[in-house]
């Protein structure tokens, strides 16, 4: 008669055990923006110097999985593991299947260009892991990834693919 009882609280803490260890990027937030991909590591040689450095090439595409709503990034936040952050603090919106990408560097925001610079020349995105995150005005979390480049990255061209 015990073992009928055990067993049972036995296979929900291996349960609760298997939800608990699984990785950041498995959980599905509620969300209509999501993070599409991330070159983290640009192209050359890292040089993060404004004027001529290559900081621009290094980015995160943020899009609108919404088939009907369109979405104002304003107030969202990005931020890596360290806590670097940057949050859109202008009207961006993303209409439905719209993306926009976040890059490095100095630039013009461009709503029809899809672009948003960080207005920073320091790289965020480590070459060897990190891990990203989409907060949603308030801080609740939209979406979240963490990477390695020798287990996400198979063909080693410093970027890597989320939700197709």
């Amino acid at each position: 008669m015990h073992i009928r009882h055990v067993l049972p609280v036995v296979a929900v803490a291996g349960a609760l055990a298997v939800v608990t260890a699984a990785p950041a990027q498995a959980t599905e937030y509620a969300s209509a923006l999501k993070v599409k991909g991330v070159q983290y590591d640009a192209p050359g040689p890292d040089s993060n110097r404004c004027s001529g450095g290559n900081t621009k090439d290094e980015y995160l595409t943020i899009k609108n999985y919404s088939r009907t709503a369109t979405v104002d990034l304003k107030g969202y936040v990005v931020k890596d593991a360290t806590g670097n952050t940057f949050t859109f603090t202008a009207t961006h919106r993303l209409e439905p299947g719209d993306y926009v990408k976040l890059r490095g560097g100095r630039g013009t925001n461009s709503d029809a260009g899809n672009v948003v610079y960080r207005q920073n020349c320091n790289f965020v995105w480590n070459n060897d892991k990190d891990t990203i995150y989409l907060l949603k005005r308030g801080g609740a979390r939209a979406d979240v990834h963490s990477y390695t480049r020798s287990a996400n990255d198979r063909d080693g061209n410093g970027y890597i693919t989320y939700h197709g």
